[in-house]
């Protein structure tokens, strides 16, 4: 996890300092070059107000944000997209600290005690009904990991999203909380795709889906590239701790531009609460079941007892 997103961090300071370069070098306006506006002041403002200190107070240009304190700064704020001005807040709340900081030490004790105590005997109890592709039982272990891996990923998402994000921006003075939108109203699976998580939604839309349609590709197709280039990344953030390749999560991630046209389907000729039933379906019963397809292929691997 830490090298995947030190790799995305990476890749978004070197590709955003590559387009203020061209922006530089060719003198292109900002219609001509939209993407440079995400990171970058619009250099034509800038050189007609240089006369107003007031504007250009604080306001760093290319290539004066090439610096290492300003790249380990990006590294700490918790964000994926690097920008050459972050906004900034003028102090520290320590009482907000304080909660988010309470919050994440709760929080990490309260996954890891369901974990202990409600999803290793859940999942350890399902190996053999795998291996005897009992569908019934199989049905029955999957309805009872449901509820506790559900209840795990919930507290994981405010553990994550809301305590230790916002207590990272607060110490770094990061401006910028925008780390998750109303995912649970979400009345189909794009929406929920661009809601949940919002750092790694915009990293997706600035760095792979925008650049794929500037060169003439349809929005699709731009879709499917950002559904693929996430599968890999699933699928490794899985496969290299367990040290064994498998393609559940890959083939889970690939089936969402698929059941996204479906749950728009439904929401179209049903009803926006029939595609946010098809959400929320797929997050409680989609994940126990690749959850165990894992620990069951994991088992036999590491566990299977010698005659």
């Amino acid at each position: 996890m830490l090298y995947l997103i030190l790799f995305l961090k990476l890749w978004s300071y070197a590709q955003t300092n590559h387009w203020c370069r061209i922006g530089m070098k060719t003198k292109l306006s900002n219609n001509k070059l939209r993407r440079q506006s995400l990171s970058a002041p619009n250099w034509k403002t800038l050189e007609d107000e240089k006369n107003d200190h007031d504007a250009l107070a604080g306001i760093v240009k290319y290539p004066d944000n090439l610096y290492l304190n300003d790249l380990f700064y990006f590294l700490l704020a918790p964000t994926l997209c690097y920008e050459l001005n972050f906004p900034r807040t003028t102090r520290i709340r320590k009482r907000f600290v304080i909660k988010r900081l309470l919050e994440v030490i709760f929080g990490i004790h309260l996954i890891l005690a369901l974990f202990q105590q409600w999803m290793i005997p859940s999942v350890t109890n399902s190996v053999d009904t795998f291996s005897t592709m009992d569908v019934a039982r199989i049905t029955e272990r999957l309805l009872k990991l449901a509820v506790p891996n559900h209840l795990l990923w919930l507290c994981f998402f405010y553990l994550s999203f809301h305590s230790f994000l916002n207590l990272m921006g607060e110490l770094l003075q990061f401006a910028d909380r925008k780390f998750y939108g109303d995912w649970w109203n979400a009345n189909n699976i794009n929406v929920f795709w661009s809601s949940w998580n919002m750092p790694v939604h915009m990293w997706a839309v600035r760095h792979v889906y925008k650049p794929v349609t500037s060169r003439g590709y349809s929005k699709g197709t731009a879709a499917v590239v950002v559904f693929f280039i996430s599968a890999f990344f699933h699928e490794y953030l899985v496969s290299v701790p367990l040290q064994m390749f498998r393609i559940w999560a890959f083939l889970g991630m690939m089936a969402q531009p698929p059941l996204a046209v479906i749950s728009r389907f439904a929401e179209i000729r049903f009803g926006p609460r029939w595609g946010n039933i098809i959400v929320w379906s797929s997050l409680i019963l989609g994940q126990p079941l690749a959850i165990m397809m894992y620990y069951h292929d994991y088992a036999l691997a590491h566990y299977t007892p010698q005659q």
